[in-house]
């Protein structure tokens, strides 16, 4: 064939070699906004580097080899002995070691160690959203662990340690270590009340034997678990490692791996107990109170998680529209495309604030943020991950046939975005959640209100979306059926009083317009023409610095 025919032209170059936390200006921002002076200095160190790396190509690479070779199950050795491992790429080790070096699953003693973390875990998982969970189930594991000091003082700091270590030992002889969860079971799932998993006491204070299986368990190659049993006293959570303190193997037979959707690099486990010996976590019968601090955590690294891929999508799009012409122009400028790119830019801009409000939150630790925390996680959860789909499907739309191609990126970003609004109680658990919050937490709402009420007389439109979500709040008639409306009410009026406080007047103009003002259709790319679009979108740009 001729040379000729092979002329490569209005391509659009890789989004490659540039720092990704740099070129999020909400996000730099959030961070400069919630950090102490103090820390300042030395969180932007440790982003930039972290962003660095992120948008290198070798990380691009990992991220995408971690993906083409999904982990694989080893039942037994060759000689027939049950050894229950899970093989993954060398890629996913390097990610996963990269991330734990970096302080990805502590922060939970050290200062600022919320905001830090969010924005590491928002900048890292951007390359590959898969190995988030683990570090994500390692850094929520302490606060659960925490009920018991003496755990506590054994587990922390191997779970807030900065060495990965990949080998499955004692844990006395390992410096760092990883944590997963089991707690859905087939016939109860999100109903973990209904777990049939036994656990019988032994002669020793707080051991026991775990019989029973577990539907889906995050993370089957860690080095311990916070699962849920059925002890003599009630539902009860347990600390159930894979290597005992004699280096013989526990009893956790990894059934097999779940084909999913997405999430391609992860491995998620069905697993099976039978005598396996664990220690109680908390008193018997306080099983979900117990771990009802972990599933709070992990739902904030689910908001955060979708917000990093809104942010890459957006990235993408933006870029790939500053370089590609068609019908006479760079698509950047023409007006529907803009106004496409600003409305997704919204979006993600919006997911990003809040969940780095939240993370504000955490490291607060007041009282009255914590009761802010109760009634903003699951709101959070619910709206920011039920929004992530669309947003990334309409992102991969902008690049058109290019990205629906694999080697876009984009098909990945989309198979991942659901994930999300699942993992930690899907949209109807995280709604219900928010009205139980509402009827049997008062000062939970006080704090919401009162955060919300600080951008009060900032924006009309803002002013009237509180005023109707009281009125809605008030009424109590079918509240459960409408429990995702009012879930979705709150989220976008805590977003856009966020945005009305600290963000660019474009971008609270068009959020409040858009969102909360009913100038706005059905779909991505309806904004009222009026309004500074190209701020958005050069806001949005991903320029290298």
């Amino acid at each position: 064939m001729a040379a000729t025919t092979h002329t490569v032209s209005n391509q659009v170059p890789p989004l490659v070699g540039y720092d990704v936390f740099a070129a999020d200006r909400a996000l730099t921002e959030a961070v400069e906004r919630h950090l102490a002076p103090e820390l300042l200095g030395t969180a932007r160190v440790e982003l930039g580097e972290l962003g660095r790396a992120a948008g290198s190509a070798q990380v691009q690479r990992w991220g995408a080899q971690a993906n083409e070779n999904p982990p694989r199950l080893r039942t037994h050795d060759r000689y027939g002995h049950r050894i229950d491992e899970v093989e993954f790429h060398p890629s996913w080790h390097r990610l996963l070691g990269h991330a734990v070096s970096a302080g990805l699953t502590d922060a939970w003693g050290r200062p600022g160690g919320h905001v830090r973390r969010t924005a590491g875990f928002l900048v890292w998982t951007q390359a590959e959203g898969g190995h988030g969970c683990p570090l994500s189930m390692t850094h929520a594991a302490v606060p659960a662990l925490r009920t018991d000091p003496a755990l506590a003082a054994e587990w922390e700091p191997r779970l807030t340690s900065t060495v990965y270590e990949r080998e499955l030992l004692p844990a006395a002889q390992k410096t760092g270590a990883l944590f997963g969860m089991g707690m859905t079971e087939k016939q109860g799932g999100t109903d973990v009340r209904a777990n049939t998993t036994r656990a019988e006491p032994l002669a020793a204070d707080g051991e026991y034997l775990l019989t029973g299986h577990k539907w889906f368990c995050s993370a089957p190659m860690s080095d311990g678990f916070l699962v849920l049993a059925q002890a003599p006293g009630g539902l009860t959570c347990f600390l159930l490692p894979r290597v005992l303190p004699d280096g013989t193997r526990n009893m956790f037979a990894i059934q097999r791996l779940k084909d999913k959707l997405g999430n391609r690099s992860n491995a998620s486990g069905e697993v099976e107990f039978d005598g396996t010996w664990a220690r109680r976590v908390g008193d018997e019968g306080r099983g979900v109170r117990t771990i009802i601090e972990m599933v709070a955590a992990t739902r904030l690294d689910c908001v955060t998680g979708s917000a990093a891929l809104m942010r890459q999508a957006v990235a993408q799009a933006v870029h790939h529209c500053a370089y590609r012409s068609a019908f006479g122009g760079v698509l950047i400028e023409k007006p529907l495309m803009r106004n496409v790119l600003a409305d997704l830019a919204l979006e993600s801009e919006a997911a990003t604030v809040l969940a780095l409000r939240l993370a504000a939150a955490y490291d607060a630790g007041t009282e009255t943020e914590q009761a802010f925390l109760r009634i903003a996680v699951p709101t959070a959860k619910y709206w920011v991950t039920k929004r992530c789909t669309p947003m990334v499907a309409e992102a991969l739309e902008c690049l058109g046939g290019n990205g629906y191609v694999e080697e876009s990126g984009m098909p990945r970003l989309l198979r991942e975005a659901p994930l999300n609004s699942i993992w930690e109680g899907s949209g109807n658990v995280q709604a219900l959640d928010v009205l139980r919050a509402l009827q049997r937490e008062p000062q939970a709402l006080n704090a919401f209100l009162q955060e919300v009420g600080r951008a009060r007389g900032a924006d009309h439109r803002l002013d009237r979306a509180i005023k109707d979500m009281l009125t809605e709040l008030a009424d109590l008639n079918g509240i459960e059926a409408r429990a995702r409306r009012l879930a979705e009410r709150m989220a976008l009026v805590l977003q856009g009083s966020l945005l009305v406080r600290w963000a660019p007047p474009e971008v609270a103009d068009a959020f409040c317009a858009s969102r909360l003002g009913g100038e706005w259709g059905t779909a991505f790319g309806t904004l009222p023409h009026t309004l500074d679009l190209v701020s958005v979108v050069e806001r949005a740009r991903p320029v290298a610095h």
